[in-house]
């Protein structure tokens, strides 16, 4: 057989026939979303390193306001745009200490409420980051929980009751000891200066405990619903619900992996009832969970989309950094990687899982890098990072362009540790670069007083250097939007097939489908020849080239089979 692989036999629910052919129907179900968001692509905007409008180093609203034509020019549709709320910024801002007001840095509130006028003016979307899993150390909420007196917020966050009696097993590493005069510990969610906040326990099994509808917990839900109608009515569009999964805890998880908290009834409730608020109130508005568990967050969790990257696939596909980082800088290799000696099926076995099992329900994104990971421009060629780009365009879902990754930044080395960006974070975080000359056009101020220190390369990449070149990455990239915008087969519902997917074989191709609308996507990245035979249900008489490398593919009816060099990819469209 063709799909040789045995994962993906296992875990792909299509059908092949006796004769061993792929077989492509052309069937889908659209999942109940706004309907802009079928063939939406996103642009992530970390708001610190964007561009800087009053030149004291760090990006602000003004600067993203400004640099709107540029967004609206890629033909995104819309901006996931970091948080910006008032924080001590242990954590580059997810640490909030208020949930109401923009940080100075950044601008006023006002500021906030302009650019969500201009974007629309822009027909561009904007997400706020919905931190709600826990708070900074220095929300007024914490330090009056902190308190050794019974208050309002006492239980707002979560405490044991006794400093010197440690909590269970599975919770060991969660929490911090002697923070205050009140006699208990406090569970962090992240960072040890971001304390969790208290949606209670699916199963208490301590006095401390409290159970999902103790009335303090009540209390503090109604106030983050608050927080969300307050941006909503300023003008977002929808947000993107940081650890969405680490709200509800449950005695039997092992360890603060919260990340991986799975189908817990209780956090599922929680953004069901945002998600009718959503609804009724913002018609039109789109919720992205932080859960990497599709299954999860889609069937029936309440979230249109959920971003799939904290498990070992989306490394094996592409984030040869994260390999380095989590195998303590030893080699590690990632199916698009020259080398050729990466391998697609692990992260088609965990893909395909999750994808068949929400299908209809809502949309699994594989984000092109993020402020949290390294970014794709390490050691790789233009047409390396073009073919990346053509993968994630050409996938089911909704593409979520990191911002600068378009022009092709490189990951840098050698940085501070500013606000939590530990390896591999701040080399992924740094500004900008827009043009040739001072601080590449990210900040007219000191050098030495930016966020973050610029790409001092000769040749560092550049919007202005990029504009003007027909086969620049820029240009590339605003091409493959438009291609998915213009083809049916590439909705983000449209039918997905893998075709040929072998382990540590390379090419890797599937096939998208819309009704008789059909492209199969190509792709070798190693750097040496690849060949490929496999049988489909259908006989192409004419195969259309749309986008990346004529290659040699022929086929006798349904039979077909292709030559490709090293580092190429293709897209044809199949014309019956």
């Amino acid at each position: 057989m063709i799909i040789s692989l045995p994962a993906v036999q296992h875990v792909n629910s299509q059908e092949y026939a006796e004769d061993n052919k792929v077989i492509i129907t052309g069937n889908y179900t659209i999942p109940d979303c706004p309907d802009w968001l079928h063939k939406a692509v996103f642009y992530q905007i970390y708001p610190q390193t964007f561009y800087d409008s009053n030149g004291d180093g760090t990006g602000d609203l003004q600067g993203i306001i400004e640099k709107l034509g540029y967004v609206k020019s890629l033909g995104v549709d819309g901006i996931w745009l970091n948080p910006f709320f008032e924080s001590p910024f242990n954590d580059a801002g997810y640490d909030v200490s208020d949930y109401y007001n923009v940080a100075p840095r950044y601008g006023t509130n006002e500021d906030a409420r302009l650019l969500f006028n201009e974007a629309e003016k822009r027909d561009l979307k904007i997400l706020i980051d919905y931190v709600i899993s826990y708070t900074s150390i220095d929300h007024p909420w914490f330090r009056e929980s902190a308190k050794q007196e019974k208050n309002k917020y006492s239980n707002w966050y979560i405490w044991t009751d006794n400093m010197w009696i440690n909590p269970p097993e599975a919770y060991k590493d969660a929490f911090i000891k002697g923070y205050s005069r009140r006699n208990g510990q406090f569970m962090r969610n992240f960072y040890w200066s971001q304390p969790a906040l208290n949606y209670g326990f699916a199963k208490p099994e301590a006095p401390w405990m409290l159970p999902v509808d103790h009335p303090d917990i009540l209390a503090l839900q109604q106030e983050l619903k608050k927080v969300l109608r307050f941006w909503m009515d300023m003008g977002a569009d929808g947000f993107r619900a940081d650890m969405a999964g680490a709200l509800v805890k449950n005695a039997n998880i092992q360890g603060n992996d919260q990340f991986y908290t799975t189908r817990d009834e209780g956090t599922r409730k929680w953004w069901n009832e945002i998600r009718g608020i959503m609804d009724k109130e913002y018609p039109g508005s789109f919720m992205v969970a932080e859960w990497s568990h599709p299954e999860s967050a889609l069937d029936g969790g309440g979230f249109h989309a959920d971003f799939y990257h904290w498990f070992p696939g989306y490394n094996d596909l592409l984030q040869k950094e994260s390999w380095r980082i989590l195998n303590g800088y030893s080699e590690g290799h990632s199916f698009f990687d020259r080398q050729g000696k990466g391998s697609i099926t692990g992260f088609l076995q965990m893909y395909m899982d999750q994808y068949n099992k929400t299908k209809g329900k809502g949309y699994i994104l594989l984000p092109l890098g993020n402020h949290d990971l390294s970014r794709l421009n390490i050691d790789r060629s233009r047409q390396e990072l073009e073919m990346i780009f053509a993968f994630s365009i050409t996938m089911p879902g909704i593409p979520f362009i990191y911002y600068g990754n378009e022009i092709g930044m490189r990951q840098l080395y050698g940085l501070p540790h500013v606000e939590g960006a530990y390896k591999p974070r701040a080399g992924a975080r740094t500004p900008m670069q827009w043009m040739p000359g001072k601080n590449l056009g990210f900040s007219s101020g000191d050098p030495e007083n930016l966020y973050l220190p610029v790409d001092t390369a000769a040749d560092a990449p550049n919007v202005a250097g990029q504009e003007n070149d027909p086969r620049s990455l820029l240009n590339t990239v605003r091409y493959l939007i438009q291609l998915k915008k213009n083809e049916p087969s590439l909705a983000a519902y449209a039918e997905f097939v893998p075709v040929y997917a072998k382990e540590n074989t390379y090419p890797f191709i599937f096939a998208r489908a819309a009704g008789k609308e059909t492209i199969i996507a190509i792709f070798n990245p190693a750097g040496h020849e690849a060949r490929a035979s496999f049988s489909l249900n259908i006989a192409a008489k004419k195969l259309k080239l749309l986008a990346g490398d004529k290659i040699n593919i022929s086929n006798k009816k349904q039979d077909y089979t292709l030559t490709m060099p090293g580092t190429s990819y293709a897209v044809y469209k199949m014309i019956y």
